[in-house]
């Protein structure tokens, strides 16, 4: 699989488009990518880049009102508002010299990442501002998918052999055959019965590496409701991938 960025020339000027060949594309594809930020034109292998633009071209009016509907990007920076299991949360830069003399509640003195109510407090130089965001989301992703999935799996009597994260286009959750459960660390942005649900939908895999009834019984068994998460998923997940971008 290759990556390459062409330029579509259209009436109303250039649209920047990422050209990935792909072995497993039968046709070709044009998609709007919240993750990339902009559009994606897929080629089957052995099809030109010439033969794509051309097809994206008759495209071009479809392509301009989705790009134009795309939210704005949230970089984890200082002042930037990101929700944390659905909540919101306000990011705040803080200065080494003023970190230095503080002590939570807990008489504890802070870590370069905290959170206290809706604020995430960041210490360090502005620069290491995002990096140090996106590692303690994906921290505290880690932490709850462990605590999560092993309640989970204790209810239904499986046995949880890892968990890896990952940051997938739209594949929120998997489960291989060896018992290891894979998650996008992003799911600690979406509301908790979200996160919840893709627990539970992949501790079920472990018992049942189908979408079968006998699966949905057991996905009952963890979760209330299965459908709400389904549709918010379906309706927002893919806004998930404008945070950090």
């Amino acid at each position: 699989m290759t990556r390459t960025i062409a330029l579509l020339q259209t009436n109303d000027g250039e649209i920047a488009l990422t050209v990935r060949v792909s072995a497993r594309a039968r046709r070709i594809g044009l998609r709007v990518d919240p993750r990339l930020g902009g559009a994606e034109l897929v080629l089957p292998k052995g099809v030109s880049t010439k033969r794509g633009l051309s097809f994206a071209a008759s495209k071009s009016d479809w392509l301009r009102d989705h790009l134009a509907a795309l939210p704005p990007s949230i970089p984890f920076l200082d002042g930037a508002a990101i929700p944390i299991l659905g909540l919101p949360c306000t990011v705040r830069h803080i200065g080494r010299r003023v970190a230095k003399g503080l002590v939570l509640g807990s008489g504890v003195r802070p870590g370069p990442v905290w959170r206290e109510d809706d604020t995430v407090y960041v210490v360090g130089d502005a620069p290491h501002v995002e990096r140090r965001v996106r590692d303690w989301l994906k921290a505290e992703a880690r932490r709850r998918f462990s605590e999560k999935a092993g309640a989970a799996a204790e209810i239904l009597g499986v046995t949880v052999k890892g968990i890896t994260l990952r940051d997938p286009r739209s594949r929120w959750g998997s489960c291989s055959a060896r018992g290891t459960l894979s998650f996008s660390w992003r799911l600690v942005l979406a509301p908790e019965s979200v996160f919840d649900y893709v627990v539970a939908h992949e501790v079920a895999h472990l018992a049942e590496m189908n979408h079968g009834p006998r699966f949905w019984a057991l996905v009952g068994r963890l979760v209330e409701d299965a459908d709400t998460p389904k549709d918010w998923l379906r309706l927002h997940g893919a806004g998930l991938h404008r945070y950090g971008a």
